[in-house]
């Protein structure tokens, strides 16, 4: 129901004015709580060092499946499911780091040229390591990045994205050792950018603008730069800044809403807003706050994760025992979609 005033409100006192202006808008709903089983040894280095995971499922064995993780004050770490650190390279700055199969691709803003480079490193089913195959330069300041393979070409690409709002696409063909990588798109998505997802489902690519909200564009090196919003920060959207990290596990999308210590929870398909969700502090785990980079999948990773993992970085890593250095966390995945269907 509506009305209108017919008053001239600039003559009436404050505390009038006050009763009639409008209802502020709504806090967030509450976020529900999960707790994690599992946390990483802590990275090496202190302070904002650690930033995004990525998960790689063994192809043979789920059990042997491992966490790629970035400490971005100098290395790339390899974590198994029990998060114990099975491989440590040093000298890779990477921000961010995603993968596809066997690749894995770290976004590195510290590189020598100024601009940043992609690192692409391979992994053996056999021994779990990675190893390294080529330096990519890019031309936007490489902060974050996400991988994608077109369901129509079957081609590999690459998303480097930049603190100035720059976004590059990169397709990517790996021959045994030999790397071809080819720059095929570069755009403005405004202000600064860092979480990406690419869907290969859908076939799009979401982008968090940190301040703004997530982007969805189409993932084809063809598809141009038209967007459409998924979610926004401030008042009307539920995502509190910084949204810093982006996945998606099953039906569902999630978006890391650092500003408000928890997660926002979307159908896949319709891209409707479900939820928010919390990583309280466990009896196996403490919780995660201040986070940057997430990852989720919904494939079985052997009987500590048999529906799948979500896993986040955890900013400040309070639990008792560890040095306090930054790490991640493991929740398995059924925590989260029991509460969301």
């Amino acid at each position: 129901m509506s009305f209108a005033l017919s008053v001239r409100t600039a003559a009436l006192p404050a505390a009038v004015l006050a009763a009639l202006a409008l209802p502020a808008a709504p806090a967030h709903a509450a976020a529900v709580s999960v707790t994690a089983t599992v946390e990483t040894a802590p990275v090496s280095h202190s302070g904002d060092a650690a930033d995004d995971p990525a998960i790689w499922v063994h192809p043979t064995d789920p059990a042997k499946s491992v966490v790629v993780a970035t400490d971005k004050k100098g290395a790339l770490e390899v974590y198994d499911m029990t998060g114990a650190r099975i491989q440590r390279i040093t000298g890779d700055y990477g921000n961010n780091v995603d993968l596809r199969g066997n690749i894995v691709v770290s976004a590195d803003d510290e590189a020598a040229d100024g601009n940043g480079a992609m690192h692409i490193y391979r992994i053996d089913p056999a021994t779990r390591r990675l190893t390294w195959l080529k330096d990519v330069p890019t031309e936007v300041t490489a902060h974050g990045i996400c991988l994608y393979t077109s369901p129509a070409s079957g081609k590999l690409y690459a998303f480097p994205n930049s603190t100035s709002g720059r976004v590059e696409q990169w397709e990517l063909a790996v021959n045994g050792d030999a790397v071809t990588a080819t720059s095929v798109r570069l755009w403005d998505a405004g202000s600064a950018v860092e979480g990406c997802y690419a869907d290969e489902t859908t076939g799009k690519l979401y982008l968090g603008e940190e301040d703004v909200g997530v982007w969805v564009y189409g993932a084809e090196p063809t598809a141009g730069t038209s967007r459409t919003k998924l979610d926004s920060t401030g008042s009307g959207g539920h995502i509190t800044a910084d949204t810093e990290g982006i996945t998606a596990a099953g039906n569902r999308i999630y978006v890391s809403s650092q500003g408000s210590n928890d997660f926002t929870v979307y159908d896949r398909t319709t891209r409707a807003y479900l939820g928010r969700f919390s990583v309280s502090n466990g009896t196996a785990a403490d919780d995660c706050e201040d986070t940057d980079g997430i990852d989720a999948t919904a494939a079985n990773l052997g009987p500590a994760f048999p529906q799948g993992v979500f896993i986040c970085q955890d900013g400040s890593n309070g639990n008792p025992g560890t040095s306090g250095n930054q790490n991640f966390k493991f929740v398995p995945l059924q925590r989260i979609t029991a509460q969301f269907g």
